[in-house]
């Protein structure tokens, strides 16, 4: 790919005092930021909104990713680990969220010099700059950030060299509604309402046992959590399972035998087998209109089918219809996005989830990525916005050009690699009784729901 080649700003390395890079998210896309930066010698500060590091894909720990363990280690970060002994694990496993946790993300975020540096317990609500809301421009890049920031303390204001935001994307789930909001009624039954990948055989099992669930969402997150449902089903055959799409088929998830990516493939084919058996209800052609109480205390989804009114009862929901970016938070910073996927515009075009899958997204790094707020970037799951192909390799190779341009290094920065063999990167290769046995998988979502480059309930494959 050629790419017009800027210049670091001059404003930027000549003016802007010595303070730390501010990087939001300590998950695997923001720590490996961090280690990048920390080798050529730039400070940096991680701020986590959770109580642990990688408090998103703790949340779905349990589903397996997609990528092997060769794939889901970024190389500063296994240069520093490996310097205090750490053991890579072995490359051609598949790990569970937990695993990668357990074995990759905790050991990082220990070893000095980067668990100084780690703030847990630190949402950042808002980004600016120093004295200037958006619509200043004079000596703008010149002018440190500053973040706001909540804690357990109450708030305060940190200043910034440059902001890297790999908040993911896991804590802003797509609404029910077909129209993208909530339905009418929502806030009466939402506390029926479960995120995506929720562990049914384990830490949620008493909330899905022998109720009638409804999964909602055409895509690989909604596909998992029936899997899921289904091997629940079998031990508690009190169990029902219903499935709303939006279309007449959930062509994300039911692919052809032909499709490159095995995997998915095969957990496509698992899920048909299963309505075929009238083990999973289909409610198709099915667009929620409002929620509310039934008179047994069940929730009652009103929808629209094919032109009617249609009405359903069930005692969970599983909100499976994806995820968006937080943007809240940047309101102050001047962003250039796409209308569509909300993805930075420049690296829209190379992931329209309608052409790409996760394997055939090109490399892309800082020039995709830069904002007009010069030294603001946004990587990792939220880089992509709404598109559902991201995985953790793509996103390291982001935060390495990133931290290679903020160092000044422009060939480095512009010199971006990303070799993925189309077919086994989004795929386990496992046949699909490993895979049952492997926890079904994690159906290609992207970050492992949010994780990625693991496959995440956000997005596409892991």
């Amino acid at each position: 790919m050629t790419l017009v080649q800027p210049t670091p700003s001059a404003d930027l390395e000549r003016t802007l005092p010595p303070l730390p890079v501010a990087i939001i998210g300590a998950g695997p896309v923001g720590l490996a930021a961090a280690a990048h930066l920390l080798e050529r010698g730039i400070d940096v500060t991680v701020l986590e909104a959770g109580d642990d590091v990688a408090s998103s894909v703790r949340d779905w720990g349990h589903i397996r990713l997609f990528s092997p363990w060769r794939l889901l280690v970024d190389p500063a970060a296994r240069r520093l680990l490996e310097g205090g002994g750490w053991t890579h694990p072995d490359e051609d496993r598949l790990p569970t969220g937990a695993e990668l946790v357990e074995r990759y993300v905790a050991p990082l975020a220990a070893i000095e010099p980067l668990a100084s540096r780690i703030r847990t317990g630190a949402e950042v609500i808002a980004v600016t700059r120093q004295g200037k809301d958006r619509t200043r421009t004079a000596a703008r890049s010149a002018t440190p950030f500053l973040l706001r920031v909540r804690t357990a303390d109450g708030l305060e204001d940190l200043p910034a060299r440059a902001v890297i935001d790999a908040s993911g994307t896991w804590r802003t789930p797509n609404r029910l509604g077909s129209s993208g909001l909530d339905p009418l009624g929502f806030d009466e039954v939402a506390a029926d309402v479960t995120h995506a990948l929720p562990d049914v055989r384990g830490r949620d099992r008493d909330r899905f046992a022998g109720r009638r669930v409804l999964v909602v969402g055409a895509g690989h997150s909604a596909a998992n959590t029936l899997l899921h449902l289904a091997a629940l089903a079998r031990e508690e055959p009190d169990t029902r399972i219903t499935w709303a799409i939006r279309n007449a088929t959930a062509v994300r998830v039911t692919t052809s035998e032909d499709d490159g990516l095995t995997a998915r493939a095969t957990i496509g084919r698992r899920v048909d087998d299963l309505v075929a058996a009238g083990r999973i209800q289909v409610l198709d052609r099915f667009e929620i209109v409002r929620l509310g109480r039934a008179g047994n205390g069940a929730v009652r989804v009103v929808g629209a089918r094919a032109g009617d009114v249609v009405e359903h009862e069930a005692d969970v929901l599983v909100n499976a219809t994806g995820f968006r970016p937080e943007l809240e938070m940047l309101r102050e910073i001047r962003l250039e996005l796409d209308d569509v996927v909300e993805a930075p515009r420049r690296l829209a075009p190379l992931i329209d989830p309608n052409v790409h899958t996760c394997g055939t997204v090109e490399a892309h790094g800082f020039a995709e990525l830069r904002q007009p707020e010069d030294g603001f970037f946004i990587a990792g799951m939220k880089s992509y916005g709404r598109a559902p192909t991201f995985l953790l390799a793509t996103g390291y190779e982001q935060v390495r050009s990133i931290a290679a341009w903020l160092a000044g290094d422009v060939a480095a920065a512009t010199d971006v690699r990303l070799e993925l063999p189309a077919t086994g990167v989004c795929s386990t290769g496992l046949a699909a009784d490993e895979a049952e046995a492997a926890d079904a998988g994690c159906g290609g979502t992207a970050l492992a729901p949010a994780a990625t480059g693991i496959a995440t309930a956000a997005g596409c494959c892991g």
